[in-house]
C-alpha cells in the first residue's frame, strides 16, 4: 500500500502520524508526506484544532481517514497503532528525543480546555520505559496534568531514577505542589523551564508558593507560565507583566482565549499585541508593554488610555 500524512494544521511533530507511519512500515508499506502529485492508497489527515479550516483541496486518494481534536473529538488509535513506537524520522527529530503521554485526561473543567471532554478524568496510560525506547534520554511529555494523578507522581519519581531530562509540554498545576511534590520535581533533570498554568489572578499566589517551595530545594533554572487571555485586558496585562516584573527567571507566554465552539471568532487585537511582546523572549526581556511598537504607526501606551469595554475586552476609541 502507498500511504500518505497530511498535518493539515500544526506543523508541531504530531505524536498520532508518526505512530501510525511506524505502524504501517512494519506492515511493510511505503509511508510519506502527502503530495498531491501522487496516488495514494490512503491518506491519513490530522486536524488539531477545531478553528481551524479543512484541507480545501483535492485528495489524490482512493481513501481519506480524518482524526484529531479538529475533525471527532471522541475518535482514537486502535490499540495496536497507538502502542507503536513512534517513526521519530517523519519530522527529522534526532535520536536522543522522544514524545509521549504518560497520563491521559484531567480532572479540572477549564472553560477554554478540550481535554476532560475528549479524554475524561485523569488516567494512567504509558510508563516512562515504554516511551524512553532506543537511548533515547530527552522526553517530550505531553500530559495535561500529571501532578493530579499517584501514578504520574510515580513516573516522575521514575523519571528521577533514571536520570532523564523532560519537559512537561502542557504545564504543571501549581496547586498541587506540596513540600514533597516540589522536593521531587527540584530533583528532575529539566530539558528548558518547569512550566505552570497562571490562566487567573488567584494562580498568581499558587504559582509563587509552588516556584518558592521548588527553589527551596536547590532549584535554579527558569519558570514559565501560560497565561490564558481572557476578556479583560487590565487583569490580563497585571498578570502577565507580574512575572517581568519578577525577573528574568520568570517567563509567561500569553494564550488568546479561544472559544471552542465559535469557528467565527474574532481575538481582539490587545490579545495578539499582548502575545507579540509576551511570547518573543528577546521583545520581553527588552521593553516594557507601553513602549512595544507591534506595528507600524501603534504604541502600546495607547491601551493603558481612551478605553472603552466590549465584548471581547477593551478596545481603542
Amino acid at each position: 500500500m502507498n500511504i500518505g500524512l497530511l498535518a493539515v494544521d500544526s506543523r508541531y511533530p504530531n505524536l498520532a502520524l508518526m505512530k501510525i507511519s511506524s505502524y504501517h512500515k512494519a506492515q511493510g508499506n511505503r509511508v510519506e508526506w502527502y503530495s498531491p502529485l501522487s496516488r495514494y492508497d490512503k491518506v491519513y489527515l490530522a486536524k488539531v484544532f477545531t478553528f481551524t479550516p479543512d484541507y480545501a483541496y483535492f485528495l489524490n486518494a482512493d481513501e481519506a481517514e480524518r482524526g484529531g481534536t479538529g475533525y471527532d473529538i471522541g475518535k482514537v488509535l486502535p490499540p495496536e497503532i497507538d502502542r507503536a513506537v513512534p517513526d521519530y524520522g517523519l519530522y527529522g527529530i534526532d535520536k536522543r528525543t522522544a514524545y509521549g503521554f504518560l497520563t491521559r485526561g484531567c480532572p479540572n473543567r477549564c472553560k477554554w480546555c478540550v481535554v476532560p471532554q475528549k479524554e475524561g478524568n485523569i488516567n494512567p496510560y504509558m510508563d516512562i520505559e515504554e516511551i524512553a525506547v532506543e537511548g533515547r534520554n530527552r522526553i517530550i511529555l505531553m500530559d495535561n496534568n500529571v501532578l493530579a494523578s499517584d501514578y504520574g507522581l510515580g513516573q516522575i519519581e521514575k523519571i528521577v531514577r533514571m536520570g532523564l531530562r523532560v519537559d512537561f509540554k502542557q504545564g504543571l498545576d501549581a496547586r498541587l505542589v506540596t513540600d514533597e511534590t516540589a522536593k521531587l520535581l527540584a530533583q528532575v533533570k529539566w530539558l528548558k523551564h518547569i512550566r505552570f498554568g497562571c490562566d487567573t489572578q488567584a494562580q498568581i499566589a499558587e504559582c509563587e508558593r509552588a516556584t518558592a517551595l521548588i527553589d527551596k530545594y536547590g532549584y535554579k533554572g527558569e519558570y514559565f507560565f501560560y497565561c490564558i487571555l481572557l476578556n479583560d485586558f487590565e487583569e490580563s496585562f497585571s498578570r502577565v507583566n507580574h512575572w517581568k516584573q519578577k525577573g528574568r527567571r520568570f517567563l509567561p507566554y500569553c494564550q488568546p482565549y479561544r472559544d471552542l465552539h465559535n469557528p467565527n471568532q474574532s481575538i481582539p487585537q490587545w490579545q495578539k499585541d499582548l502575545a507579540g511582546w509576551a511570547d518573543k523572549r528577546w521583545i520581553f526581556l527588552s521593553c516594557e508593554f507601553k513602549d512595544f511598537i507591534p506595528r507600524k504607526g501603534f504604541k502600546c501606551s495607547a491601551y493603558f488610555n481612551h478605553k472603552t469595554e466590549t465584548n471581547e475586552g477593551f478596545e481603542l476609541v
